[in-house]
């Protein structure tokens, strides 16, 4: 039998954060764009950045400021499949999110980055 993807683990800046199912990483890179042209397509390459995405719980004891600022940071995305992303450019984009109560304190956290680089255990 062979193992899938299961478990994502992130680590922010050293810090080890907890992450709710179902977090997302979309490794950055150049990309192809199509370019339509007479009766051919051809290709422009474009680059398109990392963005890691992830549910963490807001805990007892956890400051709000060392998770969320508008720092630049390490961050790295350790899958329990051996392999691990790091991106030292990282930083949190999008909107400040909210803090939801009732549901663990849930937090939705984007990461913005470059390419990251890819260590396989």
């Amino acid at each position: 039998m062979t193992q899938v993807l299961g478990i994502v683990d992130i680590i922010w800046r050293g810090r080890n954060l907890q992450v709710a199912k179902g977090a997302s990483i979309r490794p950055g890179g150049l990309k192809n764009n199509p370019v339509t042209y007479g009766r051919k397509v051809g290709r422009a390459q474009e680059f398109q950045g990392s963005e890691v995405k992830a549910t963490i719980h807001f805990e007892r004891g956890q400051r709000w400021g060392n998770t969320w600022d508008s720092g630049e940071g390490e961050l790295q995305v350790v899958c329990d499949t051996g392999q691990t992303f790091v991106m030292y450019d990282a930083f949190l984009s999008g909107d400040i999110p909210n803090i939801t109560g009732g549901e663990g304190g849930n937090m939705e956290l984007t990461w913005s980055a470059g390419t990251p680089e890819e260590i396989v255990a």
